[in-house]
């Protein structure tokens, strides 16, 4: 009975999404005027791409799990740090989980062919937590590539406020200084800075709203502080380049305490090996002399 339930299950969460993805349902009149009257918003400053593969079948999943609410808001936002299409990781999440359901029963398909069998229970447990792991997978990628791409994101916003810092000092203009600093710097966090610098000239905006805008993008709380300084300077005349100097002192202490939170992580993992390998050599070296004491008695 419990097998018949889930592939009954299963048979129906696939065919709503077949459904879905076919026939999409139709949007409210209430919705649409709505969006009609609200404001268009912003175009977002950082752009996410999708994969191929995705672009050419594997939306067939994309509706149905968007209509679930996910990725949520969070993992929207470490996609944008990660430059991932939000369609893209939809799809790796629904393959990797029809793949982990089907593993087992490939399996065992296999193993019939061979004349043994592993029964009905074992791979419909199996390909239930395949499932949910290869679902989870997807995300736990995204979060810890997010992760790596922040804290690098803020060691080169250390070496930008610096570069702004000369070139306020030189006796240039706060916007000039930015741009400047901007084109000075290579890798992706100086790309995403020019583009938020170049998206306030096309649109003709301060520098300091883009970049405010760009640290919500990207969950970045250093970089709206940045902006919130630098405001302070292109409307009210404030001479921040103290503020600036501090700001990147701070960033790069901060970077300091991270690199030896993660040295001493590293070796407290350490431990656990050395430990098991001491009790290995312990266990080899009484292994005879308890032999001896066991055939004695």
């Amino acid at each position: 009975m419990i097998p018949a339930l889930v592939f009954g299950a299963g048979t129906g969460a696939g065919l709503w999404l077949l459904l879905a993805w076919a026939v999409p349902p139709r949007p409210v009149l209430g919705d649409q005027l709505a969006q009609v009257r609200a404001r268009r918003p912003a175009t977002p400053i950082v752009l996410t791409s999708d994969a191929a593969w995705v672009r050419a079948g594997g939306r067939v999943f994309v509706p149905g799990l968007r209509m679930l609410g996910l990725p949520g808001t969070t993992i929207e936002a470490d996609l944008r740090v990660t430059g991932r299409g939000v369609d893209t990781h939809l799809a790796s999440k629904a393959v990797l989980a029809v793949a982990g359901l089907l593993a087992p029963w490939l399996l065992q398909a296999l193993l019939a062919l061979g004349g043994s069998s592993l029964g009905g229970e074992v791979p419909l447990l199996a390909g239930l937590g395949l499932a949910a792991l290869g679902f989870v997978t997807p995300d736990l990628e995204v979060r810890a590539k997010a992760t790596r791409s922040r804290r690098e994101f803020r060691d080169a916003l250390s070496a930008f406020l610096d570069l702004v810092w000369i070139t306020l000092a030189g006796g240039a203009g706060v916007e000039a200084a930015l741009g400047d600093a901007a084109t000075v710097g290579t890798g992706p966090a100086f790309d995403k800075i020019s583009r938020a610098l170049h998206a306030a000239q096309l649109t003709r905006t301060t520098p300091w709203n883009t970049l405010r805008r760009l640290g919500e993008e990207l969950g970045i709380a250093e970089l709206a502080e940045l902006a919130a300084s630098i405001s302070l300077a292109g409307t009210e005349g404030a001479r921040v380049r103290a503020s600036l100097a501090a700001k990147a002192q701070a960033l790069r202490t901060h970077q300091v305490t991270d690199t030896e939170a993660d040295a001493q992580a590293a070796t407290e993992r350490m431990a656990l090996p050395v430990t098991l390998l001491f009790l290995g050599f312990l266990a080899f070296i009484a292994y005879p002399a308890v032999i001896q004491v066991l055939n004695g008695l």
